[in-house]
Order: structure tokens, then sequence, then C-alpha cells
């Protein structure tokens, strides 16, 4: 079979790194992307604030020399190598950025963008984005996503042929510290005392592909959500509310003692206790959680500027001290199957 100029790229940086690493593929659906403008309230159009829960600080340049900048958003343009990923992975990105630049020195500076990957899809990708009134590239090197539907919808515009599976995650509820409303799992989602905080169905995935399925499975979807779809709004007024980042907003909600209780990945929660957040969690007994369906999925871009480089970091995320990192951060690694590129038209 003939290769991909793409794929000799790919097969040529993966056999200059050490391949190790759980699980399926990830889920085949495939959400309806339209070319038409976003809605105004789309965070890649809206501004961040020095209060909007940290949202600025998901929007980083990595220096070779240890510097990290903020919100320099040209920098998108620039860069020897450009992510966007699925924001629920912000919290590994300082120490794996640090690893595979003391492994590839000459990659100066690696901009990343850790949001909500169907913000991503709609908002930058599929036409122009601006962060902070500013243009964003729409060609970045790399784009993740929890859903591989969105990297079949950019396959399918020409934009993406292939991929890997690099990680893997789990659904879990986060809590005030000493769990004052005494939840003891995601049944109690249908009681009626508690506030609760959700990530929003129409841009993040985890609530789109995992949380609504949980809740569907226990019954509450209609309780919980209203049947509302919607961001940044109360699906259901003064009880629950759906976020438009939620692993930013989230926590800071339940540490305001504006929420009780939130949809969240487990490694969110490993990352606020270890920064030692009033915060706790309650596990979500399998098959609930979702473990045996959350695969996060990367491919590079056609038309972004980097693609030697780009290939070097997915080599990178195949090795063992890539998939460490993300392991002592909560994630489940990947299996030596799933680090293997496969196409997107399979």
């Amino acid at each position: 079979m003939r290769l991909s100029s793409r794929t000799a790229i790919w097969m040529l940086a993966f056999g200059l790194a050490a391949c190790s690493g759980p699980a399926d593929e990830a889920p085949a659906e495939q959400e309806t992307v339209s070319d038409a403008p976003a809605a105004a309230t789309s965070d890649a159009t809206a501004p961040a604030t020095s209060d909007d829960a940290g949202h600025g600080k998901d929007y980083r340049t990595f220096h070779a020399d240890g510097e990290i900048e903020y919100g320099a958003i040209e920098d998108s343009y620039t860069s020897d190598l450009v992510m966007y990923l699925a924001g629920n992975q912000f919290m590994v990105m300082q120490e794996l950025i640090a690893d595979f630049q003391s492994k590839n020195p000459d990659i100066e500076t690696v901009y990343v963008e850790t949001i909500p990957p169907g913000q991503i899809l709609k908002g930058q990708l599929l036409q122009q984005g601006q962060i902070q009134g500013q243009d964003t590239a729409m060609n970045p090197d790399l784009f993740a996503s929890v859903n591989i539907g969105h990297l079949r919808n950019l396959a399918g515009k020409g934009l993406m042929t292939e991929y890997i599976i690099y990680i893997h995650n789990k659904l879990e509820l986060m809590i005030a510290e000493g769990n004052p409303k005494n939840i003891a799992g995601p049944e109690d989602l249908g009681r009626d005392d508690l506030v609760q905080s959700h990530p929003n169905p129409q841009t993040e995935g985890i609530f789109k592909f995992y949380g609504s399925q949980m809740l569907k499975d226990l019954g509450l979807y209609d309780k919980v959500t209203g049947g509302a779809d919607c961001r940044s709004c109360w699906a259901v007024p003064g009880k629950t509310w759906f976020t438009s980042r939620h692993h930013r907003e989230t926590p800071d909600r339940i540490e305001n003692g504006e929420a009780d209780v939130g949809i969240v990945w487990t490694t969110e929660v490993v990352h606020a206790k270890a920064q030692g957040r009033p915060i706790d969690g309650v596990p979500i007994p399998a098959p609930l959680n979702q473990q045996n369906q959350v695969n996060y999925a990367i491919g590079i871009m056609e038309n972004g500027r980097n693609a030697g480089n780009a290939a070097r970091y997915l080599a990178y995320l195949a090795s063992d001290d890539a998939q460490a990192i993300y392991a002592s951060y909560g994630f489940v690694p990947a299996t030596e199957e799933e680090l293997t590129v496969k196409s997107l038209s399979e």
C-alpha cells in the first residue's frame, strides 16, 4: 500500500522514539458541525478577564528556556509547534512540554490552547476565530479531542488524515472538601437539595458524549438537565448550571459556594487537590464512569506549518516518559496498539 507523505513523516518520527503504552478506539460518533458562524456567545470570541475562573491561563506559549507566556495569541501564527487540545489536560502541559523541549531543544516555542474541543472545532478551525479580540490561527499543527468524530469531521474536509489514541480518562463527581452534602454517588444527582455545575452539551465533549450518557443510564437526564441545550446558562433554574469551560468554572463555583457538585474528569479532582484547593471527589463506578469509552485522539492538521515538529511530538507522546507524566496526573495510559498511527478513513 502506498504511504501518504504525512504517514511517512509520522513513521520517521516514531522510529526515533520509544513506544509504550489501554483500550478501544474512541467512539465513532460523528458530530455534525455547520460551517456557519458560531453563536455570539462562542468562547472562541469571548474575551478572557482576570476574574473569569482562569480562562486566560488556557492560552500558553512555552519557551525552551522555561519561560511561559499567557495570552500571546499571536504566537499561534509563529511558534515552532502549535497545538489546540482538549482542555481537560491543561494541568499536564507545563511538565509535559518542558520534558518534550528538553529532548527537542531546537523546538524553541510551543503554543498550546487547552479549551473544549468542540469550541476549537466550530470556532477556530472551521471559521476564523478570535481570542481576547485577536484573530487566532486556523491551522494549528495538531488538534486533539475526546471525540474522534471531531477528527473525522476534519478528515471529511481534507484537513486531517491520520490519528492516534494517546490517553484515557473517566468521570468523577467533584464536591466541596469534606463532602458537606454527603453525596454518595451519581444516583444522588437526582436529589432536590443539590445545586449542580456541569459541562455544557453544546461544545464540551465530556458532557455531550459521556456525562449525558451516564445520566440517561441512571434515568436522571431530564431531571438534571431539563432538556436544556445551552451554555453559560441555568439548565434548570437555580439547580443545574451549564458551564462554558467546566475545568475552570466548576471548581471555582464549588469553592465559592455556588454549586455543590459537578461532573468532571478524575484528573481534574486529582489536580485540584494537588493544588491544595478545598475540593474532594466521589468516584463513579464502572461502567457509569465511561472509562471504557473515553479516548483522547490527536492528529496532524494537513494545513499546519510545522508537520515535522508535529510528528516528533506525536512520537514523544508514545514514549514511556510522556505516558508516565500523564499517568502521574491520573490519566490512564494508552496501549502500544492504540499509539500506532491509523487512518481516519478506516
